[in-house]
């Protein structure tokens, strides 16, 4: 299964609190961090949550 690579782009400073926990469930916590997660649906929704705050790059294994 495919890899993405997500890095915060953007500060939580004025974001609802589920903005933030979305962000915080992904392994972020400042900006220019990265994780490298599974490509799942789960995962999907929660970057599509918080699509303006964040980058996406898949990566193939």
């Amino acid at each position: 299964m495919a890899q993405l690579k997500v890095t915060l782009v953007r500060g939580l400073a004025g974001k609802t609190e589920r903005q933030r926990a979305n962000v915080h469930s992904l392994g972020l916590r400042k900006i220019r961090d990265s994780v490298v997660v599974t490509d799942h649906p789960t995962t999907r929704g929660q970057i599509a949550k918080v699509q303006h705050l964040v980058t996406v790059e898949t990566i193939e294994e």
